[in-house]
């Protein structure tokens, strides 16, 4: 996203993330997708300016990510972005868009379950880590017995008023101020535990509970589990990420699963019973003889509970067909055997077949004389 090399350094791509920024601002590029691209680039500064996430990514890509407090940027506005990289964004936009989100900021995490824990619903405990409140300070950023005083560039008010001249013409706006960062006070001792930001990163351990049904890509809003803004008392949300693994026989097709089950030729001509793997154990099927490559079986509320209803789907066996590739001297003689019996009244559907072929291609034939 970002353009770097893998050995690329801080500087490298602070300055990658800039330019990416400035192309992809939606207030600056209204083009459709920039501000996808724009989240994007967030997204890449956070993980490559961070040594361990960077790590991380390097060793195992997007997975490394999960259970480590990445920031949501996907469900944020430009200004809550620019409450996540402070002075970065400041820098970039002159002051610009100085607005800081006072509801918190949100961060999601990835969470994987098995498409069983889907049927049944299932309790997962979450650790990840956040940017809290300093338990010290109690997010004041003072040391305990000191005081914040106001910030004496805008008298406590934490917005002073700008002016911009173009021209002919001037244009005032507010601004947070530039010293107190938009607080309306100043630290006089700060506290010793977080240097006087207020923030301190913590492991955080909590029990997500993810409803029966729930489908891959979804996600659980834990409220008030996210990350407080720079200057906000209240955290923001905590978003999971629900991602379904794979399963071995079964796969999903909205409430319904569907099995491809494998039989021999023998199998499928002269019939039989078989079982079938579904998410609470085998079932036998019956399979008729004469069964068809492609025929199709339901199993009638063995699929997923829907989310909102609770009603099961069903489970749809698709049978497949398998033509040995080897055969030995016995069996080859057998088969030969049984080929010798076949004429148009054992397989007429064949026989038609290939008579129409041949009326077909005689016809091309006379075409081209």
């Amino acid at each position: 996203m970002l353009g770097v090399s893998r050995d690329a350094g801080p500087d490298d791509i602070k300055r990658a993330y800039r330019q990416a920024a400035l192309k992809y601002h939606p207030d600056r590029n209204k083009e459709a997708g920039a501000e996808e691209r724009f989240k994007e680039a967030a997204e890449a500064y956070e993980v490559l300016a961070d040594p361990e996430k960077r790590l991380r990514y390097d060793r195992f890509g997007h997975a490394g990510l999960s259970g480590i407090g990445m920031h949501d940027f996907s469900g944020m506005a430009a200004d809550d972005i620019f409450s996540v990289f402070g002075d970065l964004f400041a820098d970039l936009f002159g002051g610009a868009h100085p607005r800081h989100a006072d509801r918190g900021i949100d961060i999601q995490t990835l969470i994987e379950i098995d498409l069983n824990e889907v049927l049944t619903g299932v309790e997962k405990t979450l650790r990840f880590e956040r940017e809290d409140f300093c338990e010290r300070c109690g997010g004041h950023g003072a040391e305990p017995g000191t005081e914040r005083r106001n910030c004496p560039t805008c008298a406590g008010y934490g917005q002073v008023e700008q002016q911009t001249s173009m021209g002919f013409f001037a244009t005032r706006t507010i601004v947070d101020c530039p010293r107190c960062h938009g607080r309306g006070s100043l630290v006089q001792k700060p506290c010793r535990q977080c240097a006087g930001s207020g923030r301190d990163r913590r492991e955080r351990v909590i029990e997500v509970k993810i409803p029966p049904g729930v489908h891959d890509g979804q996600s659980i809003r834990m409220r008030s589990e996210g990350e407080p803004s720079l200057r906000g008392t209240a955290r923001g949300d905590l978003r999971c990420v629900i991602r379904v693994r794979a399963h071995p026989f079964l796969q999903r097709d909205g409430d319904h699963l569907i099995c491809v089950l494998p039989v021999s030729f023998t199998h499928a001509a002269l019939g039989g019973q078989v079982d079938v793997p579904t998410l609470t154990g085998a079932t036998p099927l019956r399979i008729p003889a004469g069964t068809q490559h492609g025929t199709v079986f339901q199993l009638a509320d063995k699929g997923l509970p829907n989310l909102r209803s609770g009603r099961r789907g069903h489970q749809i066996v698709q049978v497949v067909v398998e033509i040995p590739k080897k055969l030995n001297r016995a069996q080859e003689e057998l088969l030969r055997q049984f080929a010798a019996t076949e004429d148009k009244n054992v397989l007429p559907e064949s026989r038609g077949f290939f008579e129409r072929v041949k009326e077909y291609l005689t016809g091309q034939t006379r075409g081209q004389e």
